[in-house]
């Protein structure tokens, strides 16, 4: 039985949410528009309301309280009093039980009933109409925590930009059907941390996880319905907790347990974060949280008509960045999750969103001059998704300095190129060598580029090469969803197949398009499985599928065992070979005095390639020369970095090609590094001499170094 709170104290209007300092908890929350908050105080198990308490005091718009007699663990929520008048852009409704947005801990998920709507479902006037059934039944609740733990001697790995290797991870995907993580571990924080996941993780080469969405996050009642759940989690509602589905203990000190564990194994951790809309929808969506706090100062509503949204993100609302309670909230959840939860960066979301202001994105705008005034979130990773769904919401490249964004130019030119599509060469090559052209003119360098062939949405690796068009028939939406342009090709034949020629092809495919990611400037993106031959069965927005079409397999079959170990051995190339993570463009002009220019582009001849080469439609072959000792990086102490000189030779035709290695100094010999045409990425033959052909395969890449004859 819980015991009733006899002391109320005035408290304070900060920390925002329930903050417990030692002796007692203080309650603060944000609400403009509100006539009364209430702060709801539950039994131990959340079935039961016991108490209610009105915050009494409201300093600068802040309302709140403390409680002595209050500890970690008590369950409550918040039921908020205002107008209901929507066309103004007011839906308080007190009969909902509100998610306190600074909540550290969310206790459950809501089970859908109509009850969670602020309107009467089915009534003539639609979310006009009020509603008075109470939800409080149908709601998780917010705990309080103790926000204490044993970081001991953590620190952040600190990977250099130019040096990480992300690895996009889904917590639970990717243990579930790991056979040697016990199975009240799968699918969790603490599976995550378990040394199979770490040992698979170092030995692939990994330097940084970035997570997909933890925030506590809502399933779709139309998912629900039908029997199918928001895997993704791209539908948050609580900016501060990490969400409980994924917790074995159903502590939050589970989530910190995983990232010192993989700070340990020198592994960082970004998260992938949603701030541009939340689960609660359009006008008729849920008042879960901030619909009943304060509609009208946490979103942006319509100019003409406050009743509605400004959706810029396609889930039915945006937050409102331009008000400063939105602002304050992302940025305190932002630093909460680096100094409390010591996570080292963030990719964010629809990052256009954040950054408009009035209408249009706004690059120098109030979202990035508070990130990047901030003494916490400007010293860590960010990384933008540099768009939205609203006019003018694409951004490659124009996001300022500091920040690293998806580059989806890379993603549609390598794929369009092993895919044999002509007239690609000169996009190609300049995604190979870190888009300076989208990146250098604002004094940004090359890992500015997150490159990726795969990500969560879309095909995976697999599926690039096995699949023509999308096969999404069991999201149950008529495979009306997910993209129609995935430039992909399956090498012969729709889906899985018997015929050992396609299947050989399609091996390599993948092995050219992940050697090609691996060995391009910029900082490379892997998605958790394409290195072992993931499918989701032609599935390219696997969004609402929390099943084996969307988890990892583990018992892998000999050709994904070699994929995986081809993809390590070209990971340890890459890590190897400075020159493949550069710190600076290349000037494609000498360098330090010296005749030959930092990186030369070759045709088939050993010639350096003409505009007219560049030009032809039907050119699909070219090397590029790497010349290791004009680097102009230098290590930490200064000391400038060398490296071989190297040659990249990469052909998207069908028929093999003689390619004439180049002979820029006397005598010297060409040693083969990797050969996309066979499993293991090894030669037949590993050395040639300068001036000899080298008999490039078609759909092949191949790497050599050069070396001084014996």
């Amino acid at each position: 039985m819980t015991t009733i709170i006899t002391a109320v104290w005035p408290g304070r209007p900060y920390p925002r949410g329930a903050y417990w300092d030692g002796e007692g908890v203080n309650f603060a929350v944000f609400s403009e528009h509100a006539e009364k908050v209430e702060l709801c105080v539950f039994d131990a198990k959340g079935h039961s309301e016991v108490q209610r308490i009105e915050l009494k005091e409201r300093t600068s718009l802040v309302w709140h309280c403390y409680l002595p007699e209050a500890r970690p663990g008590l369950l409550y929520g918040l039921r908020v009093h205002g107008p209901y008048r929507p066309q103004e852009g007011h839906r308080f409704n007190p009969h909902k039980l509100l998610i306190e947005p600074y909540a550290k801990d969310i206790v459950g998920t809501p089970r859908w009933s109509d009850a969670h709507f602020g309107y009467s479902i089915g009534s003539k006037d639609a979310d006009l109409s009020f509603n008075r059934r109470d939800n409080a039944n149908y709601m998780p609740k917010c705990r309080v925590v103790d926000q204490a733990f044993n970081w001991g001697n953590d620190r952040s790995p600190d990977i250099h930009w130019q040096d990480m290797v992300i690895y996009e991870v889904h917590v639970k995907g990717f243990t579930m059907q790991h056979p040697e993580i016990p199975s009240q571990f799968r699918g969790t924080y603490a599976g995550l941390a378990m040394d199979p996941v770490i040992e698979h993780l170092k030995r692939l080469g990994i330097t940084t996880v970035e997570l997909m969405p933890v925030h506590a996050f809502i399933d779709d009642r139309h998912l629900v319905e039908r029997s199918l759940r928001n895997y993704w989690g791209y539908n948050s509602i609580g900016f501060f907790a990490p969400d409980s589905r994924y917790s074995a203990s159903g502590q939050i000190s589970e989530f910190k347990t995983m990232v010192k564990t993989l700070h340990k194994a020198g592994i960082e951790v970004i998260l992938d974060v949603v701030y541009n809309h939340t689960a609660e929808g359009n006008q008729l969506g849920p008042t879960f949280s901030f619909r009943g706090l304060d509609n009208a100062s946490y979103y942006r509503l319509a100019d003409d008509d406050k009743r509605y949204y400004k959706d810029y993100t396609g889930c039915g609302n945006t937050l409102d960045m331009q008000h400063f309670c939105v602002l304050q909230l992302i940025m305190d959840s932002l630093r909460y999750w680096v100094l409390d939860m010591h996570v080292d960066g963030f990719r964010f979301d629809l990052a256009s969103a954040l950054a408009r202001e009035l209408h249009e994105v706004n690059q120098l705008g109030t979202f990035f001059d508070t990130i990047h005034q901030d003494p916490v979130l400007s010293t860590i990773k960010l990384i933008a998704e540099p768009w939205d769904l609203g006019e003018g919401g694409y951004q490659v490249g124009n996001f300022p300095l500091g920040w690293s964004e998806w580059n989806d130019k890379y993603r549609d030119s390598i794929r369009a190129y092993w895919k044999g599509d002509g007239g690609s060469l000169g996009e190609m090559a300049q995604r190979l060598t870190g888009s300076s052209d989208l990146y250098e003119h604002t004094g940004r360098k090359p890992h500015s580029s997150i490159n990726f062939i795969c990500a969560h949405d879309g095909f995976t690796l697999h599926d690039l090469v096995s699949y023509d068009v999308k096969h999404n028939e069991a999201n149950q939406e008529e495979n009306r969803d997910g993209n129609d342009n995935n430039l992909s090709w399956n090498c012969g034949a729709e889906g899985e197949s018997d015929d050992p020629a396609i299947n050989v092809l399609r091996a390599r495919q993948k092995r050219n398009l992940l050697a090609t990611l691996l060995l391009s400037q910029g900082a490379p993106m892997l998605v958790a499985g394409d290195e072992m031959g993931r499918s989701q069965q032609g599935n390219n927005n696997a969004y609402c599928q929390d099943n084996p079409i969307s988890w990892l397999t583990w018992e892998l079959k000999q050709q994904d065992r070699e994929s995986l170990e081809f993809t390590q051995r070209v990971i340890g190339l890459r890590k190897a070979h400075p020159l493949f993570h550069r710190n600076y463009f290349f000037k494609g002009r000498p360098i330090r005095g010296g005749e030959v220019k930092d990186i030369i582009w070759l045709n088939a001849d050993g010639a350096e390639i003409s505009d007219e080469d560049w030009n032809q439609a039907f050119s699909r072959c070219l090397g590029v020369y790497f010349a290791g000792g004009k680097m102009i990086e230098t290590d930490e102490r200064g000391k400038r970095l060398k490296d071989d000189n190297l040659l990249l030779l990469l052909n998207a035709d069908h028929e093999d090609v003689a390619f004439r290695l180049p002979e820029y100094e006397a005598h010297h010999n060409w040693d083969v590094l990797l050969d996309t045409k066979n499993a293991n990425g090894a030669a037949e033959i590993t050395r040639y001499q300068a001036g000899q052909t080298y008999p490039l395969s078609g759909r092949a890449l191949v790497l050599l170094k050069q070396a001084q004859p014996i």
